[in-house]
């Protein structure tokens, strides 16, 4: 049976912030609070082309900015929420490659 491994701040930063500084055009964010400011930025940038998505960008930095106060039971919930605002972000950042 395979292990489970959490989601981390860190996983989530790895997984995702190429895709998100394709989109905002400035260097892939290494801390968790510069990649939920990429991710408003993306947000309101895949908006003003008309790419579905950025609705969910913006979600997922509201829960990515909300752990670093949140307690270590409530950090997990709230990674886990953003991951899954964030699982379109390939599509989203490939679609923004086309415009």
């Amino acid at each position: 049976m395979s292990k489970i491994v959490p989601i981390t701040a860190d996983s989530l930063i790895a997984k995702h912030a190429a895709d998100i500084a394709t989109i905002t055009g400035e260097p892939a964010a290494t801390t968790l609070s510069d990649f939920a400011d990429q991710l408003r930025t993306a947000a309101g940038l895949v908006e003003r082309v008309g790419i579905n998505g950025g609705d969910e960008l913006e979600d997922a930095a509201v829960y990515l900015n909300d752990v670093a106060t949140a307690t270590p039971d409530r950090q997990q919930a709230l990674l886990e929420t953003a991951a899954e605002h964030l699982k379109d972000v390939d599509d989203i950042a490939d679609e923004y490659r086309l415009c």
